[in-house]
């Protein structure tokens, strides 16, 4: 295993059936985002890219890419023509964006052990799980000797309590299949309450907060002293608050009533859930953007599907904090919604006064488009708190820890 070097550089990536996004980072000083990107279509060698910008430029380029071993190699090729020609040796450590990776609770070295148990967990993640193998195998090729690191969706709300995470079934399944909620959006959460922690002052093991990460993938989590105690998604990203595409909370019955009445398989059942159903399956849309217009041009069913979705997420705030005991020092609101739409925040916050829960109009208004600020009420008692994700930087931060805590082990051992 190689050591860090001063002006070494760690490289994220995040795989995906068809597509490999990456980021490029340097370590000095402390570390600074590069050039990212990301190559689509993976295996129609006729229609696939690679979209790319950073240090003031962008690029996209049509390239063949058969598989994710050839993706790696374009980017690195890429990479070697646009940032530096020396990338092969600059890159000290990679880091690996895995949705699941079971009871694993923080970043980890991906050694044998660890790649044992993420095949296991890939009939949990079927969609998510082998894309990030291969994204590992292939950089594994490229980047021989250099350490490859494993943040996991999973990981942070492994603190999770058991009666939070179990399910009300037969415990056999939780002891002989592994049935039970791990949540995910893990890396995003990890990053807002450490960021919400820093806007108030205060460690993460001070803070409680409710972090929402709302996208056309929802979740919320319930944070008390920097540690994951609740949250809305379960075994897998389907659970919870209804989302762009995917149904959230429902009667167990009502997919089998569905499947008896219908006659519909199992797979038919799962893609109806997980990509026809949620906002999309309410109102046709699964933009909130669109609907938002579209309810004001008259359209009932686009005004049912919002309030869905803003009742859901305001359920669930009140549910965390009966969770967190009432004591909640941050509303924190991210990701593609929670970010840019001053709307929906607004409609989310509304008349929660009781709550403690109170939102200055301009200040939400004004916080949009990648902002990060306080938009809290002077009279609120919880802080309401938008801070812009940024999972590649929490990845890359995550994997130097892992390698500098391997490096020191190194150190002391010798």
């Amino acid at each position: 295993m190689g050591v860090l070097q001063e002006a070494g550089k760690i490289l994220v990536l995040n795989a995906g059936s068809s597509s490999l996004k990456f980021k490029l980072f340097s370590l000095v000083p402390g570390l600074v985002a590069g050039v990212g990107g990301m190559i689509d279509r993976i295996g129609d060698t006729v229609n696939s890219n690679l979209v790319a910008k950073g240090n003031g430029n962008k690029w996209t380029e049509k390239v063949p890419i058969k598989d994710h071993v050839a993706a790696m190699e374009c980017i690195m090729g890429f990479l070697s023509d646009k940032e530096s020609s020396s990338i092969h040796k600059e890159v000290q450590a990679v880091g690996h964006r895995i949705v699941h990776g079971l009871d694993i609770h923080q970043a980890a070295l991906l050694d044998d052990n660890v790649i044992q148990k993420l095949h296991q967990a890939a009939t949990l993640a079927p969609l998510h799980n082998p894309p990030g193998l291969q994204g590992l195998a292939a950089a594994m090729k490229v980047f021989q000797g250099v350490p490859q690191v494993g943040v996991f969706d999973t990981a942070f709300h492994q603190s999770m309590p058991p009666k939070a995470f179990m399910y009300g079934i037969p415990y056999d399944y939780y002891t002989q299949h592994k049935i039970r909620r791990y949540g995910f959006h893990g890396t995003s959460h990890k990053y807002l309450v450490e960021t919400a922690a820093s806007m108030l002052g205060k460690s993460p093991q001070q803070t409680n907060a409710i972090t929402c990460h709302l996208g056309n993938g929802s979740s919320i989590t319930a944070v008390k002293n920097g540690l994951s105690v609740d949250t809305t998604m379960g075994l897998t990203p389907l659970e919870g608050l209804v989302m762009g595409t995917r149904s959230g909370d429902m009667d167990p019955a009502v997919p089998l009533h569905l499947m008896n009445t219908l006659g519909l398989s199992a797979k038919e059942m799962d893609t109806i859930l997980n990509k026809k159903s949620g906002l999309l399956g309410v109102c046709g849309h699964n933009d909130l953007r669109a609907i938002i217009d579209n309810k004001a041009a008259g359209d009932e069913r686009a005004a049912l599907a919002l309030d869905m979705f803003v009742y859901r997420v305001r359920k669930y705030i009140g549910a965390y904090a009966a969770a967190l005991s009432g004591r909640v020092d941050a509303l924190v609101f991210s990701a593609g919604i929670g970010e840019n739409s001053s709307i929906i925040r607004g409609l989310i916050c509304e008349d929660m006064q009781a709550m403690g829960v109170s939102i200055d109009d301009a200040k939400n208004k004004a916080t949009v488009g990648g902002a990060q600020g306080d938009i809290s009420a002077p009279d609120s008692r919880m802080r309401v708190l938008v801070v812009p994700t940024d999972e590649e930087l929490s990845i890359a931060q995550q994997t130097l820890d892992v390698v500098s805590k391997v490096k020191s082990k190194v150190a002391v051992a010798a």
